[in-house]
């Protein structure tokens, strides 16, 4: 039984998130005629709709943000990935901040206003086997991040959990990043029960889903910071945080 409402709510959820990305692809390419910044909205309004559309299968979203999280302010926020779904939670919810993405390079082709962000968007496209094209993708998506004062989001696990159970760290692109914006702050992040969305690759999303998200404290930079001692804070909060969930 739980299987059939699932499909039952799955089918229009699917319908309804693939219109969505394929009505503002047109409108974030006319948008971006007049710069960065019109784009930027456009997707941000986008990912606002996609974060009503996980209503349709029932997703119950709960979020917890430090107050010192502040509005159209550059941040590098580092977090646990479980889902493809966590990029459209984490622009929708940090609206004003824009935030960009470090994302492989094979996602900015044929997904329909996803890949056209991801490719003129400002973000940073890498290639795997290519060690210093990553490198300079991603410095250059700090600097940038930091002269325009958006956020940058980045997962030091490298790819999605599809349990939930947190993967091991690679520290390497945040080093890269924190090194390229030194006045940005570093953002923990969690996010907890977007794994359970594609449970079965979204065939069907299972029905009521809860998903958590927390914003931490934003963690001040210095010039004789440990960057790698403070990346290993941020995993060891996460850690905690998710710990914690679990046990509630």
């Amino acid at each position: 039984m739980k299987r059939i409402v699932d499909w039952v709510f799955t089918i229009p959820f699917l319908i309804a998130f693939g219109l969505t990305l394929a009505i503002f692809e047109p409108i974030a390419r006319i948008a971006r005629l007049f710069g960065l910044r019109p784009m930027e909205i456009t997707m941000g309004v986008m990912q606002r709709v996609l974060v009503w559309v996980f209503r349709i299968c029932g997703t119950r979203l709960k979020v917890e943000r430090s107050p010192g999280l502040k509005p159209r302010t550059g941040y590098l926020i580092v977090s646990n990935h479980q889902s493809l779904f966590d990029i459209p939670i984490v622009g929708g919810l940090l609206f004003s901040n824009y935030p960009k993405y470090v994302s492989k390079r094979e996602l900015g082709r044929w997904l329909p206003s996803i890949s056209f962000n991801l490719t003129h968007g400002g973000n940073a496209l890498i290639d795997r086997g290519d060690p210093e094209q990553a490198k300079q993708a991603i410095r250059e998506l700090g600097e940038a991040a930091q002269r325009r004062k958006v956020a940058v989001v980045i997962y030091p696990e490298g790819t999605r959990s599809r349990d939930g159970k947190l993967k091991r760290f690679k520290y390497g692109g945040a080093l890269e990043l924190m090194d390229a914006a030194p006045d940005l702050e570093v953002v923990p992040a969690v996010v907890d029960g977007s794994w359970e969305l594609l449970r079965y690759k979204a065939y069907p999303i299972p029905f009521g889903t809860r998903v958590r998200m927390r914003f931490g404290d934003p963690i001040a930079r210095s010039p004789n910071e440990d960057r790698r001692a403070v990346l290993q804070a941020v995993q060891r909060e996460i850690e905690a945080t998710l710990e914690e969930w679990r046990e509630s």
